[in-house]
């Protein structure tokens, strides 16, 4: 890292650019200054950092002029207006939401996957931050992937309340105490009632069948990974869990795998922490992966039923690893070897 930087943060009232803010700071990444920037709604309120308060501006067309580095989390509408605007000002920009995944033209990085895929950010000044639930899962294909290759991989979330939003926290909070003390509840972030609940629809359904968030897990894997050929399934759940998304991964390699291994691969890998003793009933749960920066790993056995096969149950932090921590290492990278 040559300097320090200029940097921006759009959404930065909301739950994921509040914790950017203070990842920023906790890997004291060489900010040189800081801009918030919100919706009208927002601007005016103070958020602080590096012990400052800072005023939260209104984003605008020309919030840009001087900003190098600029993290998107704002939501897709707001990245497909904003964020070309702001590249054309001479800022990058880092975007968490699914405006530009996409893309052929923005890389879509994972530190720990695909670092190199960061100098593409040149083609439109763009960087995509993947969806929380591919993040987590990428990260623990890519050491086993490396090793044996991956044929297939069937995956069912479990997903926190948190990667809705702050509305959503507060609903399942609200639904909980109403029901405790015997009251009706009228859902209104959700379809259902989420509240001692789960329900198998994140996103809207396709024509396949699918939801966007699973065909998100899919499309986004195959083009982390690299490879067209890897089949991906995915079955993605809410339920009444507020930070803490949960998976269980079944993987069929390319070449044979034990579990023993596997355990071991993973050990070693970056960004990962396994937790791996049923006889002590250790494995991952949301209440430990809450407020961590590890992807954590469990439950890593050989599958019975197929050739190859494997199963592992992998728990993020999808406010944190999910979104703001690997958008700040995106930033860590591009400043340190690209910029």
């Amino acid at each position: 890292m040559k300097r320090d930087y200029n940097l921006a943060v759009a959404g930065a009232t909301g739950a994921v650019g509040n914790e950017m803010i203070k990842i920023l700071e906790e890997l004291q990444f060489p900010v040189a200054s800081l801009k918030l920037l919100a919706s009208s709604r927002s601007a005016g309120q103070t958020l602080e950092f590096q012990g400052e308060n800072l005023t939260v501006e209104e984003l605008r067309d020309d919030s840009f002029q001087g900003v190098d580095l600029a993290l998107f989390s704002a939501g897709a509408s707001v990245s497909r207006d904003f964020a070309p605007i702001a590249a054309a000002s001479g800022c990058v920009v880092i975007d968490n939401s699914s405006a530009w995944r996409m893309d052929p033209e923005v890389p879509l990085v994972v530190p720990e996957v695909n670092p190199h895929a960061i100098g593409g950010y040149r083609n439109k000044g763009i960087i995509a931050n993947p969806n929380c639930s591919t993040i987590q899962m990428v990260v623990v294909l890519k050491p086993i992937y490396d090793a044996v290759g991956i044929e297939r991989v069937v995956v069912s979330t479990y997903q926190a309340v948190s990667g809705t939003g702050k509305r959503a926290m507060e609903e399942l909070a609200d639904q909980t105490r109403k029901l405790l003390t015997f009251q009706e509840v009228e859902p209104e972030v959700y379809p259902y009632r989420i509240a001692f609940n789960c329900f198998p629809h994140i996103g809207g359904f396709l024509e396949n069948g699918y939801t966007e968030e699973e065909m998100k897990m899919v499309n986004e894997t195959v083009k982390i990974m690299e490879d067209l050929d890897i089949g991906i399934s995915a079955t993605t759940v809410r339920i009444p869990v507020f930070y803490g998304h949960s998976e269980a991964v079944n993987i069929q390699t390319r070449a044979k795998l034990s579990a023993k291994d596997a355990r071991v691969l993973l050990f070693q890998a970056p960004g990962v922490r396994v937790l791996d003793n049923p006889d002590e009933r250790i494995y991952p749960m949301p209440i430990e992966a809450a407020g961590t920066n590890d992807t954590l790993v469990g439950r890593i056995r050989e599958d019975t039923s197929i050739a190859n096969g494997l199963d592992i149950w992998i728990v993020a932090d999808n406010i944190r690893k999910g979104a703001a921590l690997n958008t700040v290492q995106i930033a860590e990278l591009l400043v340190k070897d690209f910029m």
